[in-house]
Protein backbone atom coordinates (compact mmCIF):
# COMPACT_ATOMS: atom_id res chain seq x y z
CA UNK A 1 0.00 0.00 0.00
CA UNK A 2 3.13 2.48 0.90
CA UNK A 3 4.66 1.65 -2.11
CA UNK A 4 1.27 2.43 -4.47
CA UNK A 5 0.82 5.42 -3.07
CA UNK A 6 4.71 6.38 -3.65
CA UNK A 7 4.26 5.33 -7.22
CA UNK A 8 1.22 7.39 -7.25
CA UNK A 9 2.76 10.71 -5.75
CA UNK A 10 5.57 9.85 -8.46
CA UNK A 11 3.04 9.91 -11.17
CA UNK A 12 1.39 13.10 -9.77
CA UNK A 13 4.32 15.10 -9.90
CA UNK A 14 5.51 14.29 -13.14
CA UNK A 15 2.16 15.48 -14.22
CA UNK A 16 1.99 19.04 -12.42
CA UNK A 17 5.88 19.16 -13.67
CA UNK A 18 4.83 18.68 -17.51
CA UNK A 19 2.37 21.00 -16.91
CA UNK A 20 4.22 23.83 -15.55
CA UNK A 21 6.64 23.29 -18.49
CA UNK A 22 3.90 23.49 -21.09
CA UNK A 23 2.57 26.16 -19.33
CA UNK A 24 5.83 28.26 -18.86
CA UNK A 25 6.08 26.85 -22.90
CA UNK A 26 2.56 28.43 -23.95
CA UNK A 27 2.98 31.55 -22.42
CA UNK A 28 6.24 32.09 -24.75
CA UNK A 29 4.00 31.30 -27.64
CA UNK A 30 1.30 33.39 -26.63
CA UNK A 31 3.31 36.65 -26.11
CA UNK A 32 4.82 36.19 -29.58
CA UNK A 33 1.34 37.89 -30.24
CA UNK A 34 2.58 41.27 -29.52
CA UNK A 35 5.11 41.25 -32.44
CA UNK A 36 2.38 42.43 -35.05
CA UNK A 37 2.12 45.43 -32.98
CA UNK A 38 5.71 45.73 -32.76
CA UNK A 39 6.27 45.08 -36.98
CA UNK A 40 3.38 47.86 -37.20
CA UNK A 41 5.89 50.56 -35.54
CA UNK A 42 9.56 49.52 -36.27
CA UNK A 43 9.46 46.93 -38.75
CA UNK A 44 12.88 46.30 -39.45
CA UNK A 45 14.60 46.91 -36.61
CA UNK A 46 12.18 44.15 -35.10
CA UNK A 47 13.16 41.71 -37.87
CA UNK A 48 16.89 41.85 -37.31
CA UNK A 49 16.41 41.51 -33.48
CA UNK A 50 14.63 38.43 -33.87
CA UNK A 51 16.88 37.24 -36.23
CA UNK A 52 19.89 38.29 -33.68
CA UNK A 53 18.17 36.43 -30.87
CA UNK A 54 17.76 32.88 -32.76
CA UNK A 55 21.06 33.12 -33.77
CA UNK A 56 22.29 33.67 -30.47
CA UNK A 57 20.06 31.39 -28.91
CA UNK A 58 21.47 28.46 -31.53
CA UNK A 59 24.97 29.08 -30.15
CA UNK A 60 23.97 29.23 -26.20
CA UNK A 61 21.91 25.68 -27.44
CA UNK A 62 25.50 24.32 -29.04
CA UNK A 63 27.29 25.46 -26.00
CA UNK A 64 24.84 23.93 -23.31
CA UNK A 65 25.35 20.59 -25.54
CA UNK A 66 28.96 20.38 -24.95
CA UNK A 67 28.19 21.64 -20.92
CA UNK A 68 28.37 25.41 -20.98
CA UNK A 69 25.53 26.82 -19.76
CA UNK A 70 25.08 30.58 -21.10
CA UNK A 71 23.34 32.37 -18.20
CA UNK A 72 19.66 33.08 -18.36
CA UNK A 73 19.04 31.53 -21.76
CA UNK A 74 20.26 27.77 -20.88
CA UNK A 75 18.27 28.29 -17.46
CA UNK A 76 15.12 29.06 -19.39
CA UNK A 77 15.70 26.33 -21.79
CA UNK A 78 16.14 23.38 -19.07
CA UNK A 79 12.63 25.05 -17.52
CA UNK A 80 10.84 24.73 -20.59
CA UNK A 81 12.63 21.21 -22.04
CA UNK A 82 9.70 18.77 -22.50
CA UNK A 83 10.85 14.67 -21.95
CA UNK A 84 11.71 14.32 -26.20
CA UNK A 85 14.17 17.58 -25.89
CA UNK A 86 16.33 16.20 -22.80
CA UNK A 87 19.74 15.33 -24.13
CA UNK A 88 18.66 17.25 -27.42
CA UNK A 89 18.94 20.55 -28.80
CA UNK A 90 16.10 22.34 -28.31
CA UNK A 91 14.59 23.43 -31.54
CA UNK A 92 11.39 24.51 -30.52
CA UNK A 93 12.16 28.82 -30.03
CA UNK A 94 14.26 28.67 -32.96
CA UNK A 95 11.41 27.36 -35.20
CA UNK A 96 8.86 29.36 -33.47
CA UNK A 97 10.92 32.82 -34.29
CA UNK A 98 11.70 31.04 -37.41
CA UNK A 99 7.94 30.74 -38.40
CA UNK A 100 7.26 34.27 -37.28
CA UNK A 101 10.32 36.34 -39.55
CA UNK A 102 9.04 34.05 -42.58
CA UNK A 103 5.94 35.11 -41.78
CA UNK A 104 6.32 38.59 -41.66
CA UNK A 105 8.72 39.31 -44.80
CA UNK A 106 6.56 36.83 -47.08
CA UNK A 107 3.05 38.41 -46.40
CA UNK A 108 1.30 41.67 -46.40
CA UNK A 109 0.59 43.10 -42.49
CA UNK A 110 -2.80 42.08 -42.25
CA UNK A 111 -1.83 38.43 -43.28
CA UNK A 112 1.17 38.20 -41.76
CA UNK A 113 -0.79 39.22 -38.64
CA UNK A 114 -3.20 36.72 -38.71
CA UNK A 115 -0.82 34.03 -39.60
CA UNK A 116 1.71 34.88 -36.22
CA UNK A 117 -1.67 35.02 -34.35
CA UNK A 118 -2.64 31.47 -35.41
CA UNK A 119 0.72 30.41 -34.24
CA UNK A 120 0.50 32.60 -30.77
CA UNK A 121 -3.21 31.64 -29.96
CA UNK A 122 -4.13 28.51 -31.79
CA UNK A 123 -0.95 26.83 -31.77
CA UNK A 124 -0.37 28.11 -27.99
CA UNK A 125 -3.32 27.14 -26.59
CA UNK A 126 -4.22 24.09 -28.54
CA UNK A 127 -1.43 22.23 -26.66
CA UNK A 128 -2.21 23.60 -23.24
CA UNK A 129 -6.15 22.41 -23.43
CA UNK A 130 -4.98 19.16 -24.75
CA UNK A 131 -2.66 18.50 -21.68
CA UNK A 132 -5.10 19.91 -19.38
CA UNK A 133 -8.70 18.49 -20.16
CA UNK A 134 -7.66 16.53 -23.46
CA UNK A 135 -9.25 13.23 -22.98
CA UNK A 136 -10.16 11.59 -26.78
CA UNK A 137 -7.09 11.00 -28.74
CA UNK A 138 -7.16 11.62 -32.19
CA UNK A 139 -5.80 8.36 -33.64
CA UNK A 140 -2.00 8.09 -35.47
CA UNK A 141 -1.78 11.97 -34.26
CA UNK A 142 1.19 10.87 -31.60
CA UNK A 143 -1.52 12.02 -29.00
CA UNK A 144 -3.05 14.86 -30.13
CA UNK A 145 -6.65 15.53 -28.68
CA UNK A 146 -9.91 16.47 -29.87
CA UNK A 147 -9.88 18.99 -27.44
CA UNK A 148 -6.90 20.37 -28.53
CA UNK A 149 -7.77 20.91 -31.82
CA UNK A 150 -11.41 22.22 -31.27
CA UNK A 151 -9.29 24.88 -28.99
CA UNK A 152 -7.01 25.59 -32.09
CA UNK A 153 -10.09 26.21 -34.26
CA UNK A 154 -11.87 28.24 -31.95
CA UNK A 155 -8.56 30.37 -30.77
CA UNK A 156 -7.69 30.91 -34.85
CA UNK A 157 -11.04 31.68 -35.49
CA UNK A 158 -11.67 34.48 -33.32
CA UNK A 159 -7.89 35.87 -33.84
CA UNK A 160 -8.88 35.52 -37.48
CA UNK A 161 -12.09 37.21 -36.87
CA UNK A 162 -10.47 39.94 -34.88
CA UNK A 163 -8.47 41.16 -38.24
CA UNK A 164 -10.52 40.23 -41.31
CA UNK A 165 -14.22 40.26 -40.16
CA UNK A 166 -15.45 37.82 -42.29
CA UNK A 167 -16.85 35.09 -40.30
CA UNK A 168 -16.36 32.58 -43.55
CA UNK A 169 -12.56 33.95 -44.30
CA UNK A 170 -11.95 33.35 -40.53
CA UNK A 171 -13.86 29.78 -40.80
CA UNK A 172 -11.59 28.42 -43.41
CA UNK A 173 -8.28 29.89 -41.83
CA UNK A 174 -9.28 28.49 -38.78
CA UNK A 175 -10.14 25.30 -40.19
CA UNK A 176 -6.91 24.87 -41.79
CA UNK A 177 -4.56 25.76 -38.68
CA UNK A 178 -6.33 22.97 -36.82
CA UNK A 179 -5.87 20.20 -40.15
CA UNK A 180 -1.79 21.82 -39.79
CA UNK A 181 -1.83 21.64 -36.03
CA UNK A 182 -3.13 17.96 -35.62
CA UNK A 183 -0.53 16.61 -37.59
CA UNK A 184 2.66 14.80 -36.02
CA UNK A 185 4.82 17.79 -36.88
CA UNK A 186 7.13 17.93 -33.46
CA UNK A 187 8.47 21.81 -33.54
CA UNK A 188 7.97 22.47 -37.31
CA UNK A 189 4.35 23.52 -36.95
CA UNK A 190 6.04 26.07 -35.75
CA UNK A 191 7.28 27.15 -38.87
CA UNK A 192 4.13 26.01 -40.98
CA UNK A 193 1.47 26.78 -39.34
CA UNK A 194 1.85 30.47 -39.81
CA UNK A 195 3.26 30.71 -42.89
CA UNK A 196 0.63 28.71 -44.58
CA UNK A 197 -2.52 30.75 -42.70
CA UNK A 198 -0.60 33.87 -43.59
CA UNK A 199 -0.17 32.77 -47.02
CA UNK A 200 -4.08 31.55 -47.26
CA UNK A 201 -5.19 34.72 -45.77
CA UNK A 202 -3.57 37.38 -48.34
CA UNK A 203 -5.17 35.12 -51.11
CA UNK A 204 -8.70 35.15 -49.53
CA UNK A 205 -8.68 38.81 -48.16
CA UNK A 206 -10.06 41.37 -50.70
Amino acid sequence: MIFENAGEGIIHEQYRNSIRKEVFRKLIHICSAVIPLLLSFWYTPVIILLVTADVFYCISEFLRMKGINVPVISCVTQIAARKRDENHFVAGPVTLVAGIVMTALLWQPDPARIGIYALSFGDGLASLCGKLFGRINIPLTHGKTAAGSLTCFTAVFISSFAVCRNAFTSFVLAGTAMMIEVLPLGDFDNLIIPVVVGGLAQVLLP
